[in-house]
């Protein structure tokens, strides 16, 4: 089973681009991000034809996460527990196969220090309090998105760049770390141990022709499922296309034995 996460950068003006890697790289599940779609306005029709079922927490403007499947989607909450006033539309669970997916789209937090640098700060707090439900439970479940966070120097081209910023603070990289100690596995880090691999890059100053990236949007699975990853990687040529996001997809492979 090929799981993929995609920050599409606004699914209706990168629709084409979305469709065209739909079907040449058939991924079975797809957790996308960044929609800035109000709900009304997702493209069901669209995804729907080339076989997909979808489940969408829209909002106008910014935000926004779904999940695409060639599976039935079971939907389970389109909010992260912990804060019911927030009303970002950044978290999505689901059950598949029986698997649970929580696609996230992490708040940036950027300018740091400020409040939406401690937004971040809390968002990663009630996620990890999320995600030790499953460790607890011992299932087979999957964090998968856009996380907003470089996890070390090995994943952005220029480390001393990013002293300041939200995505790179120690706070924010000691949360990750957090994350797995639990015992989720950052999936893309271990199959490609020290190399570097990048999953966004600028639009501005030829960032992708100079390759100068970061790895933002990560895989982390459970312990029951961290034997069956099979194979991943980021579609990095993706980057390069017409009207694209400024992201490129990234994925795994699962074996199907659950």
């Amino acid at each position: 089973m090929k799981i993929a996460t995609y920050n599409i950068n606004g699914i209706n003006a990168r629709l084409p681009v979305l469709l065209r890697w739909l079907e040449e790289e058939a991924p079975d599940i797809v957790c996308l991000q960044e929609l800035k779609s109000p709900q009304e306005r997702f493209p069901l029709e669209e995804v729907s034809n080339i076989g997909y079922q979808a489940v969408w927490h829209g909002q106008k403007s910014w935000n926004g996460v779904a999940v695409l499947s060639k599976y039935a989607i079971e939907e389970v909450s389109r909010n992260l527990p912990g804060d019911p006033e927030d009303s970002q539309s950044r978290y999505l669970e689901v059950v598949i196969q029986g698997m649970t997916i929580c696609c996230l789209y992490l708040p940036n937090g950027n300018p740091f220090p400020g409040p939406k640098f401690d937004y971040k700060l809390s968002w990663i707090e009630r996620l990890i309090e999320r995600s030790n439900v499953f460790i607890k439970l011992d299932v087979p479940a999957i964090l998968i998105g856009d996380f907003n966070i470089i996890p070390t120097e090995l994943d952005t081209y220029k480390p001393e760049k990013y002293i300041n910023d939200a995505l790179f603070r120690p706070e924010v990289r000691d949360a990750f770390e957090q994350l797995i100690a639990l015992g989720w596995q950052d999936s893309i880090r271990k199959l490609f141990g020290d190399q570097s691999v990048y999953s966004f890059w600028d639009y501005f100053r030829q960032a992708y022709s100079r390759n100068a990236g970061l790895r933002i949007d990560h895989i982390l699975l459970s312990p029951i499922l961290q034997d069956r990853l099979n194979e991943g990687g980021v579609d990095r040529n993706v980057r390069s296309w017409e009207k694209t996001s400024d992201h490129a997809p990234v994925w795994v492979r699962i074996k199907d034995n659950l």
